[in-house]
C-alpha cells in the first residue's frame, strides 16, 4: 500500500512557479526547485515525474492566475479604451516599481527561452495567447459598439498589437527603458484605436 502524501501538491507547483519565474527553465536545477518546494528529489519525480512535467504545471498555474487579473480588469465598469490604457499602465507600473524583483513576465520569458524547441510549451503558449486575444477582441468589439474605438479598425490587429504592445513593455523594461519612454510607448499603442 502506497504511503499517502504529505504534502500540499497545489503549493509545490506555486513554489515551482515562483523559482522558474525568478531563474527561467533552464537555469532552475532540480536542487532549486527540492529547495524551493521543501520536498525531496523522490517526492518531486513521484508526483511530478519530471523537471518539464513541474514546469508545464508551473506555468498553467501561472497563466491561470495572470489571465484572472487580466479578466477582472476586462470585466470591470472602466469604458474599452480605459481597460486597455489601464491594462498598460499595470505592466508599466509592474515593470517600474521601487520594488519591482525583475522577474518579468513567466509567459514572455518562456516563449523565448523554451518554446522554439519545446512542442508541448509552445502549444500551450499559443493556448494562452488565444485565450487572451478572445478577450480583448470581446472588449476592443465592445467599445466599438459603444463609439469609443473606432469602428473602422480591425478588432483581431487591435488585440494583437495590445498583446504585443504588453511583451514589448515587458522586454523594454527588463532592458533599461525607463517610465516616460514605456508610456510614450503605450500612449502611440492607444491612439491605434
Amino acid at each position: 500500500m502506497a504511503r499517502p502524501r504529505k504534502f500540499d501538491e497545489e503549493q509545490a507547483v506555486d513554489a515551482a512557479m515562483e523559482a522558474f519565474w525568478a531563474a527561467g527553465y533552464g537555469a532552475t536545477s532540480t536542487q532549486d526547485l527540492c529547495d524551493a518546494t521543501g520536498l525531496g528529489r523522490s517526492s518531486i519525480y513521484h508526483t511530478f515525474k519530471s523537471k518539464h512535467d513541474l514546469f508545464e504545471r508551473a506555468l498553467a498555474r501561472y497563466m491561470e492566475c495572470k489571465n484572472a487579473e487580466l479578466f477582472a480588469l476586462l470585466e470591470s465598469e472602466l469604458s474599452a479604451r480605459e481597460k486597455i490604457r489601464a491594462l498598460l499602465q499595470r505592466v508599466i507600473d509592474e515593470e517600474c516599481a521601487d520594488d519591482a524583483d525583475g522577474r518579468g513576465c513567466l509567459v514572455v520569458h518562456t516563449c523565448v527561452e523554451v518554446s522554439a524547441h519545446d512542442p508541448s510549451v509552445a502549444a500551450a503558449l499559443e493556448q494562452d495567447y488565444g485565450v487572451r486575444l478572445a478577450a480583448l477582441c470581446a472588449v476592443i468589439e465592445s467599445g466599438q459598439r459603444d463609439g469609443d474605438i473606432a469602428a473602422g479598425k480591425d478588432v483581431r490587429t487591435l488585440a494583437h498589437l495590445v498583446i504585443a504592445s504588453v511583451s514589448g513593455l515587458r522586454v523594454s523594461a527588463r532592458s533599461g527603458v525607463g517610465r516616460t519612454a514605456l508610456e510614450a510607448v503605450a500612449e502611440a499603442t492607444l491612439s491605434a484605436f
